[in-house]
């Protein structure tokens, strides 16, 4: 039976740009699980009320819903134990502490460049929508928050520092193979990847040459997904 996931979307049905999303698509890609995308937006919330959330991403598998990125990848391991996203206590407890560490400062450093870039690619109530959403979080307008990109291009170098040491040695966060750490990772960077066509690495780096590996997974899954500027 193929699983059926919905996935955040732009205006164009084509720009998938949701950190949470990209994070499941590549554990569900991990497994070799066939599966099926169907476009959401932010006001789709209706489509998916039996998950109990409204946002996604949300999968449907045998008639079961599970939302949330983490929960869906808990029970990915539990449902299908082959080809392990975190294989043992020890590795899922650390690739939990990677999942936190992206939601919380990782992205966090992310949003001054790209909220105005969803903006831009959204078209009438979900623009309206999440301009309104998050400048009610932020208290302040995006542009104000998206002003100063310099900083914010500064900001995001130093976050990404520790992976930048991390991966100086070693060709993904999980050693020699990925595990569920590069994926959560994967995701926010890609984020900003189906916004801009390009993350701020310099090319030389270590992160650089890591998110180019993980491009070419799966048959170049990542790497062949349109962004807003292809």
């Amino acid at each position: 039976m193929t699983i059926i996931l919905y996935d955040l979307a732009a205006a164009d049905d084509r720009i998938r740009f949701s950190p949470y999303c990209w994070r499941t698509k590549m554990a569900l890609l991990h497994k070799g699980l066939e599966f099926e995308t169907i476009p959401w937006r932010f006001t789709d919330k209706e489509t998916i009320t039996p998950s109990g959330s409204t946002r996604v991403p949300v999968i449907v598998d045998d008639d079961k819903w599970i939302a949330d990125s983490w929960k869906i990848a808990l029970y990915l391991d539990e449902t299908y134990p082959q080809r392990p996203l975190m294989d043992g206590d020890a590795v899922r407890s650390l690739c939990k502490f990677v999942n936190s560490w992206c939601d919380m400062s990782l992205n966090k450093a992310l949003r001054p460049l790209a909220l105005l870039q969803v903006v831009a690619i959204l078209q009438g109530k979900d623009a309206d929508y999440f301009r309104e959403s998050r400048e009610a979080r932020l208290g302040m307008s995006l542009e104000a928050s998206c002003a100063d990109q310099s900083a914010a291009h500064t900001s995001l170098i130093e976050v990404l520092a520790p992976t930048e040491r991390h991966l100086s040695d070693q060709s993904f966060l999980g050693g020699g193979s990925p595990n569920y750490a590069d994926y959560a990772l994967l995701g926010s960077l890609k984020w900003l990847h189906s916004l801009t066509g390009d993350p701020p690495l310099a090319s030389d780096s270590a992160m650089q040459m890591w998110f180019d590996r993980m491009l070419d997974l799966f048959d170049g899954y990542a790497r062949r997904a349109p962004t807003a500027q292809s």
